[in-house]
């Protein structure tokens, strides 16, 4: 049976994501990211809009909701639940830890067998 190793990934300074306006963090080992902070509270998406291939971070936050910079179709952040058409899949979501004042994810690492 497979284990799967969960790794903490340190994605920017808790201050770097401010208000309306998301953070991108590159893809590398893992998917391209989006941090948000929304009312103080931070959150983490998957970069990438489900309905094209448009960068979130390139659209407009509007409190917890960012709209893809091609079509306009939107997601709430804190669920990442599509919320406007032509969006119809969610965002894939991460839960955030705030550790040494760094917004980090625990991200799935190599498989053990």
């Amino acid at each position: 049976m497979d284990v799967i190793e969960m790794e903490r990934l340190r994605l920017c300074p808790i201050d770097a994501p401010q208000d309306g306006e998301p953070v991108a963090i590159p893809a590398g080992a893992f998917p391209a990211l989006a941090v948000y902070n929304v009312d103080g509270q931070i959150y983490v998406t998957a970069n990438t809009c489900t309905h094209g291939n448009a960068q979130l971070t390139d659209g407009y936050q509007d409190g917890a909701t960012i709209e893809c910079p091609y079509h306009g179709g939107a997601f709430d952040i804190p669920s990442g639940a599509a919320t406007t058409y032509p969006c119809q899949i969610p965002l894939k979501t991460y839960e955030v830890t705030i550790e040494d004042g760094w917004v980090t994810i625990d991200a799935p690492g190599a498989p053990e067998s």
